[in-house]
C-alpha cells in the first residue's frame, strides 16, 4: 500500500509489475514464485506438440497456421488472468476451427514479404507454455527459410511467468534457434534496460517478432525505426484500446 502512491505515472504496466512481482518475492521469501505454474505450462503444452505439429502440416499455409497457433498461445498469461487453465485454453485451440481473422489487425502479407527478405530474425518470446506455441512458429520459419539465422530473446530473470533461458532449453527452442537474454528483468522489452547484446541484434535485425502484450506495452510507443511486428492475442482493454481491437483479437501489426 506504501508502495504503489509512489509509482511513477508514466511507468508503463510491465514495469509496474516488477515492482508488484519484487514485493511478492519479498513476502514469499522466493526468488520464482510461478516456477511450479511455469513447468506446468511448459509440460501441458509439450503434451500436445505433436497434435499442433500435425495442425501444421495438414494446413494449406503451413506459416500463417504456424503464426494463428503462437497467437493463439499467448492466452497462457497468469500475469494478465490468473485463472487460465493451460489444458482447457490449449483444448480450445486444437478444437478450434479457421479463425476469422481481421484484416486491420493482420497484416499477413506484409509480415511475409519482410520475412522472405530477412536475413538476421529476432524473436521476442513472452511466457511460458506459449513458447512451445512459439517453437513451432520458429520451425516453420526454419523449414521455409534454413538460410536465416533465428535468434530467439527470453528475459534475464525470473518475473511473473515470462520465459528465462531455462524455459527456452527445457521445451528445445535452442534446437531451432539461438537463445539469448535481452537482459530484462521487467515481464516486456524495455530497451533501457536490455544489455548491449540483446540492442546489437535488436537494431541489426531484418525483422523482429515481438511477441505478446508485455513486449506491446513497453516497445509501441516508442519513436522506434525498426521492422517489428507485433503478435498477440489482446488481453485487456487498454491494450485494446491502443489498438482499436477487441479482447481475443488476433494481432500481427507492424510498429
Amino acid at each position: 500500500a506504501k508502495t504503489i502512491p509512489c509509482f511513477p505515472l508514466d511507468s508503463s504496466p510491465p514495469e509496474m509489475g516488477k515492482i508488484v512481482h519484487d514485493i511478492i518475492k519479498k513476502v514469499l521469501k522466493a526468488d520464482d514464485p510461478y516456477k511450479q505454474l511455469k513447468q506446468e505450462s511448459n509440460q501441458i503444452a509439450l503434451s500436445i506438440y505433436k497434435k499442433l505439429k500435425q495442425k501444421v502440416i495438414n494446413s494449406e499455409d503451413k506459416l500463417l497456421t504456424g503464426l494463428h497457433l503462437s497467437i493463439a498461445g499467448n492466452i497462457i498469461d497468469y500475469g494478465a488472468n490468473h485463472n487460465v487453465h493451460p489444458e482447457r485454453e490449449v483444448l480450445k485451440i486444437l478444437d478450434s476451427k479457421n479463425t476469422i481473422l481481421n484484416e486491420r489487425h493482420f497484416h499477413y502479407l506484409a509480415f511475409k514479404k519482410r520475412l522472405e527478405k530477412a536475413d538476421l530474425i529476432l524473436f521476442i518470446g513472452d511466457n511460458a507454455g506459449e513458447i512451445v506455441f512459439d517453437k513451432i512458429l520458429a520451425e516453420e520459419i526454419k523449414n521455409l527459410y534454413p538460410a536465416k539465422k533465428l535468434v530467439y530473446a527470453v528475459r534475464e530473470t525470473p518475473i511473473i511467468n515470462d520465459i528465462t533461458t531455462e524455459d527456452a532449453l527445457f521445451v528445445g527452442m535452442d534446437e531451432t534457434a539461438q537463445i539469448i537474454s535481452s537482459g530484462s528483468d521487467i515481464p516486456g522489452t524495455l530497451l533501457s534496460r536490455c544489455n548491449d547484446e540483446f540492442l546489437s541484434l535488436f537494431h541489426r535485425a531484418d525483422i523482429i517478432i515481438s511477441k505478446g502484450q508485455g513486449n506491446f506495452e513497453t516497445l509501441a510507443d516508442k519513436n522506434l525505426s525498426v521492422p517489428l511486428f507485433f503478435l498477440l492475442t489482446v488481453k485487456c482493454p487498454v491494450v485494446g484500446d491502443k489498438l482499436n481491437a477487441k479482447i481475443g483479437d488476433f494481432i500481427l501489426k507492424p510498429l
